[in-house]
C-alpha cells in the first residue's frame, strides 16, 4: 500500500528555497517512506507529529493512516525546526 505525500504551503515554500542537492536527498527519502512510513519515522515527544531525519535537516510529518496520506507539515534545519513544535 503506497501512501500519498502532501506538502503544506509553508513546507513547500521552504523546500523550494533549499539547495538542489538537499532537495534531491529529501525527495529520495520521501519516495522511500511511501511504502512503510512508520519504519523510518520517530514520534515527536508530547506531539502527534513524527520527525524524519535527512542529514542536518528534519521533516515534521503527520500521517493519516485511514486515507493513506503523509502530510509534510514543516521542513527545516535541525537547529531551528524544534522550536515550533
Amino acid at each position: 500500500m503506497m501512501y500519498n505525500i502532501i506538502f503544506s504551503d509553508t513546507a513547500l515554500r521552504r523546500f523550494e528555497k533549499l539547495e538542489k542537492n538537499i532537495q534531491t536527498r529529501i525527495t529520495a527519502v520521501l519516495e522511500r517512506i511511501k511504502v512503510r512510513p512508520t519504519h523510518f519515522l520517530k514520534k515527536l515527544v508530547n506531539s502527534s507529529y513524527f520527525k524524519l531525519r535527512v542529514g542536518d535537516y528534519r521533516i515534521i510529518i503527520d500521517i493519516d493512516f485511514e486515507n493513506n496520506n503523509i502530510y509534510i507539515v514543516e521542513i527545516g534545519h535541525r537547529k531551528n525546526i524544534y522550536k515550533k513544535f
